[in-house]
């Protein structure tokens, strides 16, 4: 529904002098996926990394699918056919346990390179850059889900009469998954953008062996994660024991298939870029997702560009402790906020034949003045996640940038709030930073896929995907993932 627009960076890095060149006659390959728009930067800052260097860029672009087994392949041979690649958080576990990245703690305040500054990043994106005390992770995108609403239908006179009658209670933005229920179930079938055709209360791209299970987590969190459990979400760190079939997660489950009835049918085989273009089109009035949509909902070709409110994901009003074996009352509705996603970002093989050029060029990216263009214009997929990004009194962002953009003004606060309260909210869902993470999350899809599409109960899907869990971990080593899990988990 949107096309990329003409916002580029600025030049940061001034051409080096000929035979001063720091990097010259060194070659930098860069593996990315050409599956997503995240790799468009890496061609806006070639020519001027290049002429800053004295290095060449080769870019190398794989299927979204295949540059994890890419990337490891080469690794796993030691061959340093590729000096860095724009990774996914979640393999971080796997590449640092098994030794093949260069951490760069020794690049990073050395004024060779182009600076940014780590703090910048706000707490939960920022744990996702270290791993086991070391820098391995270049700050690029900052991934997280918050909850996506119609602000102009909640604020119709006629909805929000209509809605009291039928509900016995105001209509608003959704604080707790029951309301968002009641509102998704009261603007289903409802047409939403005038075309005359009934549109749906809610979208959520559930595609099997993609990225539905990450709805999942990032719905599930409030029911499990809380004051009194905090961290206790996927093993149990001393044994390692599934703990993904527990009661909150159970409910949490049976809310997200109770959400399935108010979306269009055919989102259970939607990608995200199907569920999108949906919500893009005014045919949805909630969607569960990441920064892109509220960027790409002010883009050319968006049909709700001034109508999109933003908001950390609704919460519950008890949870169930893992450790207390119960369920837990809060006084306020208890949220949880997540880092969902992959966080694309640049990483250094340990093979690297060029290692101080491929920072330098994964550092020139991190730079606040490109960064503060990235996250605004949105296409690019690179989403919020650093003080500067962030309007006063959040951070330092001026609303002018994103005004430059293309953004409404209401749509950007609302966007830009609902980011902040998610990464600095103190209870966050553990992210899975271990061997085989994709292993453990596809085998949790494909069974969130047999409750969502009425195959197996929300209860025996997920005890289903707790023996994968288990057999996985066996497979791997018990004792190996108890240990990697500790470690990524700051333990």
């Amino acid at each position: 529904m949107v096309r990329p627009g003409e916002l580029v960076p600025p030049r940061v890095a001034p051409p080096c002098t000929p035979g001063r060149c720091p990097f010259a006659g060194q070659n930098v390959s860069l593996l990315v996926t050409d599956g997503q728009p995240i790799g468009a930067p890496i061609d806006e800052v070639k020519a001027e990394f290049e002429a800053a260097t004295g290095a060449t860029l080769t870019i190398v672009r794989r299927p979204t699918e295949e540059v994890f087994s890419t990337l490891t392949a080469d690794l796993t041979a030691g061959s340093g056919t590729y000096d860095a690649c724009i990774a996914g958080a979640w393999w971080l576990g796997e590449l640092v346990e098994g030794n093949y990245l260069l951490p760069y703690d020794r690049f990073y305040k050395d004024r060779r390179f182009p600076a940014w500054d780590i703090d910048q990043v706000l707490p939960a994106p920022r744990s996702l850059l270290q791993y086991g005390g070391h820098k391995y992770m270049v700050a690029n995108d900052h991934d997280g889900q918050v909850m996506y609403y119609r602000r102009d239908l909640l604020e119709d006179p006629v909805h929000r009469a209509a809605f009291q009658k039928a509900y016995g209670r105001p209509l608003g933005v959704p604080a707790t998954w029951d309301e968002f229920h009641d509102v998704a179930a009261y603007f289903n079938g409802k047409d939403l953008n005038g075309d005359g055709q009934p549109d749906h209360g809610v979208v959520l791209p559930l595609m099997a062996g993609v990225q539905g299970m990450f709805q999942f987590m990032s719905l599930s969190a409030p029911f499990v994660i809380g004051p009194a459990n905090p961290g206790l979400y996927w093993f149990d760190p001393q044994t390692m024991k599934p703990l993904i079939d527990s009661p909150g997660h159970v409910r949490a489950l049976t809310v997200l298939v109770g959400l399935v009835e108010f979306g269009p049918k055919e989102m259970l085989r939607w990608d995200l870029g199907r569920g999108w273009d949906h919500f893009l089109a005014g045919r949805a009035a909630l969607a569960v997702t990441w920064g892109d949509l509220g960027a790409l909902a002010q883009q050319a070709g968006s049909q709700v560009r001034g109508k999109v409110g933003s908001a950390q994901l609704p919460g519950v009003p008890e949870y169930y402790g893992i450790a207390q074996r119960q369920w837990l009352r809060s006084a306020t509705p208890n949220r949880v906020g997540n880092t969902t996603g992959g966080s694309w970002a640049g990483v250094i093989s340990r093979f690297s034949k060029s290692p101080e050029a491929a920072y330098y060029l994964l550092a020139l990216m991190a730079t606040q003045a490109k960064s503060e263009v990235y996250a605004a214009r949105g296409w690019d997929g690179v989403d919020p996640g650093r003080r500067y990004h962030f309007l006063p009194p959040m951070g330092t962002a001026k609303i002018e940038t994103y005004v430059r953009a293309g953004w409404d003004t209401a749509d950007v606060r609302d966007f830009l709030q609902a980011y902040h309260d998610t990464y600095t909210n103190p209870l966050q869902l553990p992210y899975l930073r271990i061997p085989g993470a994709y292993s453990y999350w596809l085998a949790l899809d494909l069974h969130l896929a047999e409750a969502t599409s009425g195959q197996l109960s929300p209860e025996a899907a997920l005890k289903a995907a707790a023996v994968d869990f288990e057999e996985i971990t066996i497979r791997l080593g018990r004792d190996r993932q108890r240990r990697a899990y500790r470690s990524s988990s700051g333990l």
